[in-house]
């Protein structure tokens, strides 16, 4: 059983639909079942309706039942970049997918979030392949992930092959390759794609590329890169040499979103060694 507390700090009574919908962030599908649920939500201890009053220092609590349905694995281990509360963000290491796939069945951030949260429902704000590193939030209930979907800023650095310029933004649509579920390419009748990057180190062979996205398409940095003669190091699917690494030189370095109860948040993730040796 997990609680969310929220304190009404306004002037006026208002009912506890409006104090938790339009000045708290939750979500209209979580007060429908929340209504559902015995003591779901109470108002300094008493359960209320959402049609209810709620007074100026009121404390409202939210009782929701999460689920658990991933198998927990103690074995693994992911370092934690932050936590809070509501929101845990880990530093995944390359070759751990986020989700359990038919091949993938117990070695996923999942496994080990259900290790470490028992009871917790696994909800993944932002997904990365399995072979990128880095930073991936998730969040504990679903109030938190309702908050936090599509508002948090990410910031990738990737190696990629040759000499760049010392910046620049690859405006080309993304689409799924012809019969392939994994290959993306760029393609006329696809979705809109910007990529912004910036040089910030290199050698006569690699480039250390600092990236922002406008969109966030599935393999839009690595088939930008490789639109524009840049594959990136280790990434064979779009051209890339694995002479030197053997996956794609990719890492998700800094993610900012506001927390649910602390605001503002930016978490940081240093550049692995098998990246950084390149240079």
């Amino acid at each position: 059983m997990a609680e969310l507390t929220f304190i009404y700090e306004g002037s006026e009574p208002v009912t506890v639909e409006k104090f938790l919908m339009r000045q708290s962030g939750v979500s209209r599908r979580l007060l429908t079942r929340l209504k559902r649920q015995e003591n779901g939500i109470t108002c300094d201890g008493v359960h209320v309706r959402t049609i209810d009053m709620v007074c100026p220092g009121s404390r409202i609590v939210l009782r929701t039942q999460d689920d658990s349905f991933l198998e927990p694995n103690p074995l693994l281990s992911v370092p934690i970049a932050f936590e809070s509360e509501d929101v845990v963000v880990f530093d995944k290491p390359p070759g751990m997918p986020v989700h359990p796939s038919i091949k993938h069945r117990t070695d996923t951030l999942g496994n080990f979030f259900a290790s470490r949260y028992p009871g917790l429902t696994f909800r993944a704000v932002n997904r990365l392949d399995r072979d990128t590193s880095g930073l991936c939030i998730i969040a504990k209930n679903a109030h938190a992930a309702n908050v936090l979907q599509g508002r948090c800023e990410k910031v990738y650095t990737a190696v990629v092959e040759g000499v760049t310029p010392e910046e620049g933004t690859v405006d080309a649509p993304i689409a799924r390759q012809q019969e392939s579920v994994i290959l993306r390419c760029v393609r006329e009748d696809g979705q809109p794609s910007v990529t912004h990057f910036r040089r910030i180190a290199g050698n006569d062979r690699y480039s250390l590329l600092r990236f922002r996205l406008e969109t966030g398409r599935t393999h839009q940095i690595r088939v930008h890169m490789a639109h524009i003669g840049h594959p990136l190091a280790g990434d064979d699917l779009y051209g890339g040499s694995r002479a030197d690494i053997n996956r794609q030189a990719l890492h998700c370095c800094q993610i900012s979103f506001t927390d649910p109860k602390l605001g503002n948040v930016t978490a940081v993730s240093p550049l692995p060694e098998d990246i950084a040796v390149l240079l």
